[in-house]
């Protein structure tokens, strides 16, 4: 094989590997990668916390988590609890169902990536790095806005099965922009 076609192969399997994954998440608990990160990251915090300080904690933006916490809020997985010190701030907790929808939920790609690259040397971390965002580079792909999440397509989108993310005007409009 010529070493474009290994990149190829190589780019192809991240990418197939990173669907399949996301396909197993969905049909294993019914979440998508990113609503995990996020219910996983409200069970970290004593508090919950605020809309801002988890979308801190997982690289989204506050209208992303907004987006995401109100679908796992309408399936039960979450609820919203106004500060009696603060009114002004918001508190996300997981529900028993949130609870116990993460502890039957697979790892998330990104956690078992995380763990094998940390066992890296500093110099095999840099290399990677540098290559995948000279690869970003040649694909012109380098201004493309992404979060740190291993997931397909956009990152609050609907989870339900059979239903076709792009059918909805906002997905729609993400979408143009990715």
């Amino acid at each position: 094989m010529d070493p474009i076609e290994e990149v190829l192969t190589a780019l192809r399997r991240v990418i197939r590997a990173t669907d399949l994954h996301s396909k197993h998440l969905s049909k294993t608990t019914g979440l998508t990668a990113p609503q995990i990160l996020l219910m996983q990251a409200i069970r970290k915090r004593e508090d919950g916390g605020t809309i801002g300080e988890l979308a801190g904690e997982v690289s989204l933006s506050q209208a992303t988590v907004t987006s995401i916490l109100d679908r796992l809020e309408k399936r039960g997985l979450v609820f919203r609890e106004r500060s009696t010190v603060d009114k002004r701030k918001v508190y996300a907790c997981l529900t028993d169902g949130g609870l116990e929808t993460l502890q039957g939920a697979p790892i998330p790609l990104q956690d078992q990536f995380a763990r094998q690259f940390r066992d890296l040397q500093e110099w095999e971390q840099t290399m990677i790095i540098a290559s995948l965002q000279r690869v970003a580079y040649m694909m012109d792909a380098e201004h493309i806005d992404a979060a740190p999440v291993l997931d397909v397509g956009i990152l609050d989108r609907h989870s339900e099965h059979g239903r076709n993310p792009e059918q909805y005007p906002a997905n729609r409009e993400a979408s143009k922009k990715e």
